[in-house]
């Protein structure tokens, strides 16, 4: 018998979750200049690979369903193009721009999802953002 694969992706979304909170917390906890530099661009570069994927979702969708119009495909460029952007910068503006990044990511995909047949999985991308975008901003609070 197989596991449900929409349970599993539940569990991965939320294990996801681990490291912004485990490096957000860290932001916080650490005080020299060395290791706190190193968790700030760590969590940058974590942050920036999920919005690149989130990005790349919107082309399998695109792919799978047909492509049904130029947005999608250009959203996921345009996203990973902001997660690598919020990279470059200083962990206090690169992780604020991840956050906002995030919440332009759960908004754009509130439109395109539906359109995408990925409309059930808007629950999830809710309760993620929202985990996510806070440790972000979080974060650039204490970088």
């Amino acid at each position: 018998m197989s596991a449900d694969p929409r349970r599993l992706a539940h569990r991965l979304g939320y294990a996801g979750l681990a490291p912004l909170v485990l490096g957000c917390a860290l932001i916080w906890l650490i005080a020299e200049p060395d290791p706190h530099a190193f968790v700030s661009l760590a969590l940058s570069a974590y942050a920036g690979l999920v919005i690149a994927f989130l990005g790349g979702i919107h082309w399998g969708l695109s792919f799978a369903r047909g492509l049904p119009g130029r947005l999608p495909l250009a959203w996921g460029v345009l996203a990973v193009s902001l997660g690598w952007l919020g990279v470059l910068m200083s962990p206090y503006a690169g992780l604020a721009l991840h956050g906002g990044v995030f919440i332009a990511c759960y908004a754009v995909d509130r439109r395109l999802y539906p359109q995408l047949g990925a409309a059930g999985w808007l629950t999830l991308r809710f309760r993620l953002t929202g985990v996510a975008s806070l440790s972000c901003f979080l974060a650039a609070a204490g970088s």
